[in-house]
């Protein structure tokens, strides 16, 4: 047993954790994260990596199928191979981040945190003893975990989450998805490409929710074209074995079906990693009504050493909002002047074709009292888009009427959540649809599409005919 003592502990080494760390570190404060698993928390071993890698080869498969007229065959699919490239790369970003930490002075341990009093904590390394750890001011960035529903237990082996969905190996031949959320759209839509047969099973009126609308359209275009069952305003009841599988039970309209399942993801949300942490020795910690821990714009708790980030705080429940916020707190502790003060906090999903957001929906801004105007623009229109057969999508401008500042942005396109970079920047700055509409974008290139939408929103579209009362947009493909 040993005792050390540091300026500043950060408990988690997620993307908020290590982000937090490095920065510390360059601060040159004496900081030790963390982590009781693996680097890179929930992110990058079995959230936004592996599943994106799994997307990425479902996507290029997919791109080989619907270009059949060019391609003689479509690939199969070797799901050993797939999971192993993916753990590699897992691999690799693990020892990229460790070797940041070190690089820039900032200690690592892996074990299990305990607090035992307001500046001390007991870590548990797993070698039969804990060593006593003393900090000055302490950075809680455990994250969140997957919520468990009775009737789907993960302790069968069918049942499982993200973590378990992005080792499928063998590819299910039927997977049944509960949660029509980020999560289970994003994995449904790669493995329907990849050949299972998927049904989602979502208990409010639609997919997605808090998308706009408009961005959601082309999204159940593509899971119909892929095979997709999406069943909304539906409960999953339970399951039942049947041989190596089973059979879920649905209730739809008053009806129960029983639909095939080889096997289950549940995706219905996440809650806060704060159980067993002793945050009670810290004193008074204030927790919100559902046990999120609360913070001010310094990313500072009710104890005033105290800081959180990330998941811990609530949604949204994003890897770079947790990155911004790790940033923030350690500025804070640095003594500089810093705050969690974020106009467009983006927001991405990785279907077909992605869909990002930033800023207020049309529904938003008018229920803020905004006189709105929109521009929007459909990807068919762009000859990028039509050469790289990605041409489902629209990008959609929401701007004050008033005064022509850009609201909000959302698209719905190949990359989107790429293109979404130069909105959440307009954003920032205040800009006018003018200014976009006015900044001269390469051609021929995806990223066209922001610019159309915002001439859009100023009648002055060019590759489309402009709105008028009670008439749509046409395109004119360019």
């Amino acid at each position: 047993m040993a005792t050390e003592s540091y300026e500043v502990v950060v408990i988690g080494g997620g993307p908020g954790g290590y982000v937090a760390g490095i920065r510390l570190g360059q601060h040159k404060k004496k900081t030790l994260v963390i982590e009781r698993e693996h680097l890179g928390g929930v992110c990058l071993n079995w959230g936004c990596i592996p599943s994106k890698a799994i997307i990425h080869a479902a996507n290029l498969r997919h791109e080989v199928e619907a270009m059949g007229r060019v391609y003689s065959s479509i690939p199969a699919v070797n799901a050993t191979e797939l999971m192993a490239w993916k753990d590699g790369i897992i691999k690799k970003q693990r020892q990229g981040i460790a070797g940041l930490l070190k690089a820039n002075n900032c200690d690592h341990k892996k074990g299990t945190a305990t607090l035992t009093g307001p500046n001390t904590l007991s870590l548990d390394t797993g070698n039969g003893s804990a060593d006593t750890i003393q900090f000055q001011q302490l950075v809680l960035a455990t994250g969140a975990s997957i919520i468990e529903i009775p009737p789907f237990p993960f302790s069968d082996p069918i049942v499982g989450y993200a973590k378990d969905a992005v080792a499928y190996d063998p590819i299910p031949k039927n997977l049944v998805i509960v949660g029509g959320g980020v999560i289970g759209c994003e994995l449904g839509m790669a493995y329907a490409k990849l050949g299972s047969k998927v049904t989602i099973v979502e208990m409010l009126e639609a997919i997605l929710p808090g998308n706009d609308k408009d961005l959601i359209r082309p999204i159940l275009k593509t899971m119909k074209k892929v095979g997709i069952e999406v069943l909304t305003k539906a409960k999953a009841k339970g399951y039942t074995k049947v041989g190596a599988g089973a059979e879920v039970e649905v209730e739809v309209d008053g009806k129960v079906q029983k639909i095939p399942a080889d096997k289950i993801l549940v995706a219905v949300g996440f809650k806060p990693n704060t159980k067993g942490l002793g945050l009670e020795k810290l004193g008074n910690l204030q927790l919100d009504q559902r046990g999120w821990v609360t913070i001010d714009q310094q990313c500072r708790t009710s104890v005033p050493h105290v800081y959180a980030i990330g998941d811990i705080t609530g949604p949204p429940l994003l890897a770079h909002r947790a990155s911004h916020m790790g940033e923030v707190a350690a500025d804070v502790i640095a003594g500089h002047k810093a705050a969690f003060d974020v106009m467009a906090m983006p927001l991405g999903t990785f279907t077909d074709p992605e869909i990002a957001m930033a800023g207020l929906t049309e529904q938003q801004a008018v229920e803020k009292g905004y006189q709105v105007r929109t521009g929007v623009f459909p990807m068919s229109a762009l000859g990028r888009a039509g050469a790289m057969n990605q041409t489902e999508g629209l990008v959609k401008v929401v701007v004050d009427a008033k005064n022509d500042v850009i609201l909000g942005v959302g698209i719905t396109a190949f990359n989107a959540c790429d293109l979404i970079g130069e909105a959440c920047l307009a954003l920032e700055m205040g800009a006018l649809a003018e200014d976009l509409a006015l900044t001269v974008h390469v051609h021929p290139t995806l990223s066209e599409g922001l610019m159309e939408a915002a001439k859009a929103a100023r009648g002055e579209a060019l590759h489309i005919l402009n709105k008028k009362p009670g008439e749509g947009a046409r395109a004119s493909a360019h």
